[in-house]
């Protein structure tokens, strides 16, 4: 769940700073300072590219992401969003007991070690190679040992008809230029009539600055433009991409790729949650959605 700063000017912009970018306090400034991040452009930019940099990225912040967000996530648990819902609450996946069933963009893998101890045999994705070695180790320590293959969620190296059920938490959607591509692959390897649940970023955060005071409740950016935002260093090359697509291209991209949508569940932001996350927090919570979990069958 990475957070991003001022998204969608709509331009081919040089890198330039933006509003509060160097001084706020939930900089990653660890992967930052690594990679020589200088600022933000706001640019179209392609799916090897995006790959390349993000790979970078999630491998230079792993360390610092489980320090920050580690105790909330769990070691064996399935956080579904910020909000806080978790899958133990909600059986947006049904029984999984003696089931197939891969993760997409898994991170260090709590909700594969969750899924595994409810009896599933499961397989765990990533792009970051450091993030899979903080998998290994909490499998280790949990002796949970859901199976961890490091793969671009565009192009996984699975065989076809594999799974009874395929997940994603905020897992590689929003770091790839078409959520149909991993879609594709996602229906590949289901099985006819198997479940595919994925949490995104509501896409009417796009429009609000990456702010979780009250700065962040004034729109300010356009909805309809899907111009990547991006992190890039000094060159002009890109460090952090992250892509903006609306609900409508979500929806039409499951029914091209051979989805029916079932449900779409914007949290709510619970009572007593205090947490803040990035971009999340109460103020803003109580406003308007900050995730969107889509609930698919593949027909």
């Amino acid at each position: 769940m990475a957070q991003s700063s001022t998204p969608g000017s709509g331009t081919s912009a040089p890198a330039e700073t933006a509003p509060g970018w160097a001084t706020d306090p939930e900089r990653h400034l660890g992967a930052e300072t690594a990679l020589g991040t200088a600022g933000v452009a706001h640019r179209e930019v392609g799916s090897a590219e995006a790959a390349a940099a993000n790979l970078a990225w999630w491998d230079a912040d792993a360390d610092d992401y489980h320090r920050a967000h580690g105790d909330f996530l769990g070691a064996a648990d399935f956080l579904w969003c910020p909000e806080g819902l978790r899958e133990a609450e909600v059986n947006l996946l049904g029984d999984v007991t003696d089931a197939d069933v891969l993760e997409v963009g898994c991170g260090s893998a709590p909700c594969a070690r969750w899924l595994a101890g409810r009896g599933a045999r499961v397989v765990a994705v990533d792009l970051s190679g450091r993030m899979l070695d903080h998998a290994r180790a909490a499998n280790r320590d949990t002796g949970l040992h859901p199976a961890l293959v490091q793969a671009n969620a565009e192009h996984l190296p699975l065989a076809g008809d594999r799974f009874d059920v395929v997940c994603s938490a905020f897992g590689a959607l929003p770091f790839v230029p078409s959520p149909a591509a991993v879609f594709a692959e996602v229906r590949r390897v289901l099985r006819p009539g198997g479940s595919w649940v994925f949490s995104v970023t509501h896409p009417m955060r796009w429009i609000f600055p990456d702010d979780p005071g009250p700065a962040g409740l004034t729109a300010s950016q356009p909805y309809f433009d899907r111009t990547p935002y991006v992190e890039v260093d000094d060159s002009g090359a890109a460090t952090y991409v992250e892509y903006q697509h609306t609900l409508g291209d979500y929806v039409r991209a499951l029914t091209d790729t051979g989805f029916r949508l079932r449900d779409l569940i914007e949290p709510e932001w619970p009572e007593g949650h205090t947490r803040v996350w990035g971009q999340w927090s109460p103020l803003r919570g109580k406003l308007f959605p900050g995730t969107a979990i889509f609930r698919c069958v593949a027909e």
